[in-house]
């Protein structure tokens, strides 16, 4: 980004001038299929040593051998890119999610360093702003995707096997998407390029997704909260699940770091709770505020948080009045940061930005779910159409009432700061 700065404030000698030009001006390819590579190579490191730790920590590596743990960690890799497997003809197509973000925030830091190497390629901000084409940040992307997705490939090829199959298309289509997701705006922004694209953004625009940041985060963090307050109300039948499972120090070690693996799809299913349509954890089930049904469940730490089965409490049905609120006041937040005088403008910004955090808490809830095992396992997750159609109203709602609000009290405190002036 530091070549896209006047000259005047980025160069103090000569030396430093060329030192900095070459610096920023390596071969673009390279760099960024060098950068996608890293992303991935990353994060399959980690999940490896985690595989190998696991077989060692089961009865001291007494079953099976370091290269069965190897595989198991590439495995693991491969389903948090929604590759999906299949073990003698079962199925399972849930995605940990936990290990999804992991990737994910290493592809937006690794992201970020190839726009900053790549920075010195195209033309300069004068001659983006007369309207020079640039295609850096574009082809950059494509050779960091395509670096990223050789490294996919070649660990899906030697992970698999007779007994245990990947959908390698699957793992093209999710590396394809995160690479959009987290790697394009990444570099974007380690380029500069991101400044001064978005300086052309209406307000509008800006405040709309500052709304929606703040509503969704705001919203995760709820349900993360109410998460852990129901597995903390029930700890005791999470430990009574440990003992039954008369697991020793290794495989409860395991046993914690899979559950940690997985908090972030209880987090989803706790939101989806919290809106309405609730989730099913296995096939004709049903965990909503008003009916839970549940059958026999398979011996896991965290569904110690699932309510007592049959009709529920009276006061549970009012936490569909949550996310409403909770929009509400995170649409307040942000448009006090960027405060508005307008009341179009400021509904306009509280109901796009609800309804954007909607559809990204519905695209998260369908991740979160899919067949964990044979038989009923094979439906597990929440209602994704329904979670999205309450997400999108309950949070435009609110968010268009919390931009009313704010815009009514910016309004009144300038009207009264005028006459006081």
């Amino acid at each position: 980004m530091t070549s896209l700065l006047p000259r005047s404030t980025t160069a103090s000698t000569g030396v430093s001038d060329a030192g900095g030009d070459l610096g920023h001006r390596r071969p673009l390819a390279l760099i960024a299929v060098l950068g996608g590579a890293a992303a991935a190579a990353s994060t399959l490191l980690v999940c490896l040593a985690v595989g190998v730790v696991g077989w060692f920590l089961t009865d001291a590596g007494a079953h099976g051998t370091s290269r069965g743990g190897l595989r198991v960690g590439a495995l693991g890799w491969l389903l948090a890119h929604g590759s999906g497997i299949s073990v003698e003809g079962v199925a399972i197509s849930a995605v940990p999610l936990g290990v999804t973000f992991l990737c994910a925030w290493a592809i937006w830091r690794i992201g970020h360093r190839v726009g900053d190497s790549v920075s010195g390629h195209g033309p300069d901000a004068d001659g983006i702003a007369d309207g020079e084409r640039d295609w850096t940040v574009p082809v950059a992307w494509c050779f960091f995707t395509l670096g990223y997705l050789a490294v996919a490939l070649v660990t899906a090829s030697l992970a698999t096997a007779t007994t245990v199959g990947a959908s390698r298309g699957r793992v093209v289509e999710w590396v394809v998407l995160l690479c959009a997701m987290f790697g394009l705006p990444a570099i974007a922004i380690g380029s500069g390029r991101a400044a001064i694209w978005t300086a052309y953004l209406p307000g509008t625009v800006r405040g709309a997704a500052a709304a929606c940041r703040r509503i969704l985060v705001t919203w995760l963090a709820m349900a993360t909260l109410c998460f852990l307050g129901a597995l903390v109300v029930d700890l005791g039948a999470a430990a009574n699940v440990m003992s039954r499972l008369h697991t020793d120090a290794g495989d409860a070690s395991l046993l914690v770091l899979l559950s940690a693996v997985l908090v972030p799809n209880a987090v989803a299913f706790s939101g989806s709770y919290l809106l309405g349509p609730g989730f099913a954890v296995g096939a004709h089930t049903l965990v909503s505020p008003t009916l839970v049904v549940l059958g026999p469940l398979p011996m896991f730490p965290l569904l110690a948080a699932l309510p007592d089965e049959g009709p529920t409490p009276g006061w549970t049905v009012a936490v569909v009045a949550l996310p409403v609120l909770v929009a509400a006041y995170a649409a307040v937040q942000a448009q006090r940061r960027l405060p508005t005088l307008r009341w179009d403008e400021g509904a306009v910004r509280g109901c796009a930005g609800g309804v954007a955090a909607g559809v990204l808490f519905g695209l998260l809830a369908s991740l979160a779910g899919g067949a964990v095992g044979p038989g009923r396992m094979q439906h597990v997750g929440p209602f994704s159409f329904d979670v999205l159609v309450h997400a999108i109203t309950a949070f435009g709602v609110g968010g268009l009432v919390g931009g009313l609000a704010v815009t009514w009290w910016q309004r009144r405190a300038a009207r009264r700061a005028a006459e006081t002036a």
